[in-house]
């Protein structure tokens, strides 16, 4: 959060301002995308912001992949929005 913070700052902009979230679930370091993951979350609960989880992978048939055409690509390949259902094992 500091991070985002910093980031957002640095733009002269609020969290408010954030209207989507984009946030890559992999492939990464298992603890990096936990972290994310739960960093978006918790904003999604907080201020009600959308997001949406995508993969390299989800854009296989996409030659040249460009971080500004992610909202582009999720809706192309119908990436569904808010999508992280947490599996518990007993």
């Amino acid at each position: 959060m500091i991070l985002i913070n910093d980031f957002l700052n640095s733009k002269n902009l609020e969290i408010r301002d954030i209207a989507t979230l984009y946030v890559n679930k992999g492939p990464g370091s298992f603890a990096g995308i936990r972290n994310s993951l739960s960093t978006i979350k918790a904003i999604n609960l907080a201020k009600k912001i959308d997001y949406y989880c995508y993969s390299f992978y989800d854009f296989k048939d996409e030659n040249k992949i460009r971080y500004e055409n992610i909202p582009f690509l999720c809706n192309k390949f119908k990436i569904k929005k808010n999508l992280i259902k947490p599996i518990y094992l007993s």
